[in-house]
């Protein structure tokens, strides 16, 4: 049988790797576990060499985001796939198991993720990944059992596999050759999106994605960055432009980019009425900053031989949501 890796991703997070630890070293079965240290200047790496000397650490110069992180750190783990799992996670038995048998049994997929629940509300699902994620006509993501703010309980109603478009990052199941096949994370885009991105280029590249309903693990979020942060405002609205611009076609920007650009003004200028003028201001310099390196992210389109991959859903999410009142996702797939 391959080789997996647990490989987590860790930043002055001592207190998440103290609790989440545990049920990771219990629950992984012959999964090789590694800690990839961003340069902590906590007590991060005192408390693995003291309490767990057998979880392989690879320790960073500097802090590298997530993308540069895990691009930088996989170098030094020898397997054949690697498990990325946030550090705020707990999982669950047999839950490494599950996504290995899933992956065995699917040679052409790349990429899978499980159930992700919310840790602080277990019958809920987490916001990031849900039960698999998927990208609207302007490159908006969504979520079964996540729809913008709106979590869904767990029903079971998203029980069943079934191939997506994009896996969370918070537990990203990928082959080791693929990953390093498309050059692993894009590091411009430093955290937020990079793993979209990296599935999309999947897609391109003719890999497919899928979501794992018997593997399940509790996500609390928010462990880096918090929704109350401007940086993560701003990481969100230029992340989503270098997404588009990097795997959609010439025609298709056309129309999606200016759209894109006129629906962030509507939310800088709904962050400034709320008087969240950070997070307005957040968004101009997305902007700016998107604009900058734009001949930068137009160059990475040529490494990619296909025009363009996977099947976006063929609506707009904003529309659905906020307008036709439709907040999840069997609500959208009852029309198509």
């Amino acid at each position: 049988m391959d080789k997996t890796a647990v490989v987590i991703l860790n930043y002055n997070g001592v207190a998440y790797l103290e609790r989440f630890l545990p049920s990771v070293t219990r629950y992984s079965g012959q999964c090789h576990l590694v800690v990839i240290d961003n340069h902590s200047n906590d007590t991060s790496l005192d408390f693995l060499k003291n309490h767990y000397p057998q979880v392989q650490v690879v320790a960073l110069e500097r802090n590298h985001g997530f993308s540069g992180g895990y691009n930088r750190g996989l170098l030094e783990v020898q397997a054949d796939n690697y498990i990325l799992l946030n550090s705020d996670v707990e999982v669950t038995p047999g839950w490494s198991d599950q996504l290995i048998q899933y992956m065995l049994s699917h040679p052409e997929v790349a990429i899978c993720q499980p159930k992700i629940l919310s840790h602080q509300h277990p019958d809920q699902f987490d916001y990031a990944g849900a039960a698999g994620g998927f990208l609207d006509l302007l490159g908006y993501p969504f979520c079964r059992g996540r729809i913008f703010n709106h979590l869904e309980k767990d029903r079971g109603q998203y029980d069943k596999n079934q191939m997506i478009f994009w896996a969370s990052g918070a537990c990203f199941f990928i082959r080791a050759r693929v990953f390093h096949e498309m050059g692993g994370f894009d590091e411009d885009f430093f955290a937020h999106m990079e793993e979209i991105d990296l599935c999309w280029r999947c897609h391109r590249a003719g890999y497919k994605t899928g979501f794992v309903g018997a593997s399940r693990v509790y996500h609390v979020g928010g462990g880096t960055l918090r929704d109350t942060n401007p940086y993560k405002t701003y990481l969100n609205f230029r992340n989503g432009l270098q997404l588009l611009v990097k795997n959609s076609t010439v025609l298709q920007l056309f129309w999606k980019l200016p759209v894109r650009l006129l629906l962030d003004l509507v939310a800088c200028l709904k962050f400034l009425l709320e008087g969240a003028s950070a997070h307005s201001a957040a968004v101009l310099k997305a902007a700016g900053s998107f604009f900058l390196h734009l001949p930068k992210t137009w160059s990475k389109r040529s490494t990619i031989d296909a025009p363009f991959g996977g099947q976006l859903f063929q609506t707009l999410i904003i529309w659905q949501y906020f307008i036709r009142k439709k907040n999840t996702f069997q609500m959208l797939t009852r029309e198509y």
